[in-house]
């Protein structure tokens, strides 16, 4: 449950260079999902309220969060992190909010149990805690410092880290995850400076105000928080997105969900496979897809918001998108279902078949190169190969409506908006712009000629 005297500051103006990209860093994507989407995720989770300050391609940013629009702050300069905090500031005093959660926006594998045992800091009481990382190789990341009884005493930047002066390299770097009493901090944040080599206004530097005015800082030393680190460039990026891929397959097995070939399988961090469904590699599910207990998605697959109830079956090489499959339904192999395709229970389509915005009811069929927009096809009705709706005049969208137990010849165009009644046939090849009454057949094509001495052939 969210914290409700906390407010949650996301860190996400900053351009990202060394991601060779004219998308903004916390754009790029693991598993479907925005590292700014993943971070929001997180912060949402453990505070009421979050703000989010943004700079370098703002309107991108804007297009792809639109649910986190209300809670931006524009940082027109990028300065630094304590600049970006400064920027917010306002917001966050006119929160009500007792402390402040501060996360980076390209942190994309930060967990709800970092931030909740950050958060338990403040019931100790304290005004400034973050947490650090002991890592292999430290590289750019800010240095934490601590004296002879092992208290914290600063934070240095990699630029302006001096070891003859701050002491030997221990490893201990800054996340960037802190959580800040807000009341204590009031009196430090615009006290900050940029005397550094980068000319930048740092958080890190309220560590040491805080410490030397005697303020309590915690510092929560993790061995194992290297996830808890930004992203900087393609090969982070990739190897965040591995890790959480791993992560996900991992606890599906362990949940009880019977994956094949899980290697090659992608499941995103929003979607649910529930124990008992199974999957088999490649294949990929993103979103908030749901896939059902007893459901099977076979190899080749893409899945994304889409539900798979019980007892359904997606087969090879089918792409599902924003689809709805009620119990028992079939699609594929080969099967496109766009928005708004809805498989009514028992339902089926099969090799080359497309659906938008259109439902098949229960029991209904359409097993062969088929194209269904904007219609609605009653239960049990059979749908003939090649069949198409001729939805759009070129200005409009209209409808299709297809009555249960309807029979629709192969290759026939039903120019829309049309009716075909139920119990109806429609003889093959037909084009069919007007209405047809239930219990007819009917047929629209030219009578057949034979021309004899026509054919080239000898």
């Amino acid at each position: 449950m969210p914290h409700q005297n906390t407010i949650a500051v996301i860190l996400a103006a900053g351009k990202g260079t060394r991601m060779h990209s004219d998308k903004p860093k916390v754009l790029q994507s693991l598993l479907g999902e925005t590292m700014l989407g993943l971070v929001a995720h997180a912060a949402k989770g453990a505070a009421a309220q979050v703000l989010t300050v943004v700079g370098h391609g703002v309107d991108q940013v804007r297009k792809a969060h639109p649910e986190l629009a209300e809670g931006f702050v524009l940082q027109e300069r990028q300065l630094g992190t304590g600049h970006a905090l400064q920027v917010a500031w306002d917001r966050v005093r006119a929160s009500g909010a007792t402390h402040c959660l501060v996360l980076n926006g390209d942190t994309p594998l930060v967990t709800p149990e970092a931030v909740e045992d950050l958060l338990e800091t403040t019931r100790l009481g304290s005004d400034l805690a973050f947490i650090s990382a002991v890592l292999p190789e430290a590289g750019a990341y800010g240095r934490v410092l601590r004296g002879s009884a092992g208290e914290v005493t600063g934070i240095v930047e990699a630029k302006d880290y001096d070891p003859g002066r701050d002491g030997p390299d221990t490893g201990e770097v800054n996340t960037g995850l802190f959580c800040l009493n807000i009341a204590a901090m009031e009196n430090f944040l615009f006290s900050i400076t940029d005397a550094n080599r980068a000319g930048e206004l740092y958080i890190t530097d309220l560590v040491a105000l805080a410490v030397e005015a005697g303020l309590r800082v915690h510092a929560l030393r993790r061995e194992d928080a290297g996830t808890l680190m930004g992203i900087n460039s393609p090969l982070e990026l990739a190897q965040a997105e591995e890790t959480l891929r791993a992560d996900i397959v991992a606890r599906l097995l362990s949940s009880g969900a019977i994956l094949h070939q899980s290697a090659s399988i992608v499941v995103g961090p929003f979607a649910v496979v529930e124990p008992g469904a199974e999957l088999t590699g490649p294949c990929r599910v993103l979103g908030a897809t749901r896939i059902s207990r007893g459901a099977r998605v076979g190899a080749f697959c893409q899945l994304t918001d889409s539900i798979i109830a019980p007892g359904c079956e997606v087969r090879e090489f089918s792409h599902l998108e924003s689809a709805h499959l009620e119990a028992g339904a079939i699609a594929g192999p080969y099967a496109r279902l766009r928005p708004g395709a809805l498989l009514m229970e028992n339902a089926r389509v099969g090799n080359f078949v497309e659906m938008k915005k259109a439902v098949l009811g229960p029991g209904a069929k359409a097993n062969h190169l088929t194209y269904l927009g904007d219609a609605a096809i009653g239960a049990g009705a059979n749908i003939g190969a090649g069949t198409i709706t001729c939805n759009y005049d070129g200005v409009n969208k209209h409808k299709t409506d297809i009555g249960a137990g309807a029979f629709i010849g192969s290759n026939t165009a039903l120019v829309a908006p049309v009716r075909v009644g139920e119990n109806t046939i429609v003889g093959a090849g037909s084009v069919i712009t007007k209405d047809v009454p239930d219990g007819a057949l009917g047929i629209a094509r030219a009578r057949q000629s034979n021309l004899p001495g026509r054919s080239k052939k000898p």
